[in-house]
């Protein structure tokens, strides 16, 4: 229903904007059990024009490292740290992004894997078709864990003006604030664009768990021993009567 009632208001606001979005949730809660979400992003257009989604997930560092068979043992040799990179990435249109959007914007908002801008730590040296080979290993990597798509997600336009799309998150996406950033392109330029925040968070007795663990690490883990003996010996003792 809510997102019935803001497609109906989206079009008068759209008269003064070029573009208006939202979500059918702005929270992703992690529970005990969870196994993935799926939201829906709606909005409306003022006029003709292709839309493009863009979700990124919080950054950080990450490192790559390359593993040779010495002697019948794999073993890591180089390695190298990339900075910001993002935790989770989607992308999705209503049409293919190479059909429409010229190259020089694809690289600035960084539409697609292709584009993204995953940088090494400055200290690093290794030469450049190394840093290609690397860089291509850590968006596989990503791939494999479903956090990355390599794809593009479909937009729906219903009718003219207001459009849908549905994004997917595995049950191992990662915590903290993510941007949805939502653009409007118009004859090969960006004539509206929005960014909405979401929060993926740990909720409930999980999220205690996992704030008293890195808030208290030593007392956690001298109690984590103290209940593994006692769960051993509760185990011991009830053998022995069986």
């Amino acid at each position: 229903m809510l997102a019935v009632m803001f497609l109906l208001t989206a079009t008068a606001t759209a008269r003064a904007e070029a573009l208006v979005a939202d979500l059918s949730s702005h929270l992703i809660a992690i529970t005990t059990g969870f196994q993935g979400s799926e939201l829906l992003l709606f909005g409306a257009t003022d006029g003709d024009g292709d839309v493009v989604v863009l979700v990124r997930g919080p950054e950080e560092p990450l490192k790559v490292r390359r593993k040779d068979r010495i002697g019948g043992i794999w073993v890591n040799r180089e390695e190298v740290t990339f900075e910001k990179v993002p935790v989770f990435f989607r992308m999705a249109s209503n049409r293919p992004v190479g059909d429409f959007v010229p190259y020089a914007l694809l690289s600035r908002h960084q539409l697609g894997l292709s584009f993204l801008e995953i940088s090494a730590a400055a200290e690093e040296s290794v030469a450049q078709a190394e840093m290609v080979s690397f860089r291509a290993a850590l968006i596989r990597g990503k791939t494999r864990e479903g956090l990355y798509a390599p794809g593009e997600g479909k937009v729906t336009f219903l009718g003219e003006r207001l459009f849908r799309t549905n994004v997917v998150f595995p049950p191992n996406v990662p915590t903290g604030t993510y941007t949805i950033e939502v653009f409007l392109i118009r004859d090969g330029h960006v004539v509206g664009a929005q960014t909405t925040p979401l929060i993926v968070s740990k909720v409930g007795l999980g999220a205690e768990v996992f704030l008293f663990a890195h808030r208290h690490a030593a007392f956690y883990g001298i109690l984590s021993v103290i209940l593994a003996m006692l769960a051993g010996w509760l185990g011991a003792v009830a053998f022995r009567r069986v």
